[in-house]
């Protein structure tokens, strides 16, 4: 039984390290793409996000390490207590140590399956988050292009409204001398039939 609970520890801490390097690589992909935003504001919410996440992971490193210490001590003190009592022990005061490491086995072991669920869930948090902020980073470009393009039309649209209002004024002005030569016309038509010495 002590073999398979030293199996289970040992996957253990085995799964701990693993999600306690891939929260490090995430943890470096968010300070990435912070440094990648262009606004202030977006990357000071991701830099906020991953010291948070930081600051989880020192706090399951700690806590794995005084589970660690706390079993390495335990077992220690069991050592010590069989050594000092080892001649005059009985059946009963080794049943009563078997059981209390055990206990303080399985202890042990509950208390690392708590820190590799932590772990895993900060990695799942992390996960999430650096899906959040790239799809946040694909709608900021999506959006930066459709602003190009429309800054593009507005910038197009202004250049054929200044070219109709310069087109409205020639027309004007050629209305007007089509006008002024008409009427130039009408009063030469006039003097020659009603003044014609003239």
């Amino acid at each position: 039984m002590a073999s398979s609970q030293d199996v289970h520890v040992r996957i253990c801490g085995q799964e701990i390290i693993k999600y306690d390097l891939e929260i490090k690589a995430l943890i470096q992909n968010m300070e990435q793409m912070a440094k990648e935003q262009d606004r202030e504001t977006d990357k000071q919410a991701i830099l906020s996000e991953t010291e948070s996440h930081r600051r989880q992971n020192l706090s399951n490193q700690t806590a794995w390490r005084k589970a660690n210490l706390a079993c390495k001590l335990s077992i220690d003190n069991l050592e010590k207590d069989q050594l000092l009592n080892g001649g005059d022990s009985t059946v009963r005061q080794r049943k009563a140590t078997k059981e209390s490491l055990v206990q303080t086995s399985s202890d042990i072991t509950e208390s690392l399956m708590s820190i590799s669920r932590m772990m895993a869930q900060s990695v799942s948090q992390s996960e999430e988050t650096i899906g959040t902020l790239a799809t946040s980073s694909r709608t900021v470009l999506e959006t930066d292009e459709e602003f190009k393009s429309m800054t593009g039309t507005i910038h197009l649209g202004r250049k054929l409204i200044s070219k109709y209002n310069r087109r409205e004024l020639t027309d004007k002005l050629l209305i007007f001398l089509a006008v002024a030569l008409f009427l130039a016309t009408v009063l030469y038509i006039l003097k020659k039939r009603l003044f014609p010495f003239i």
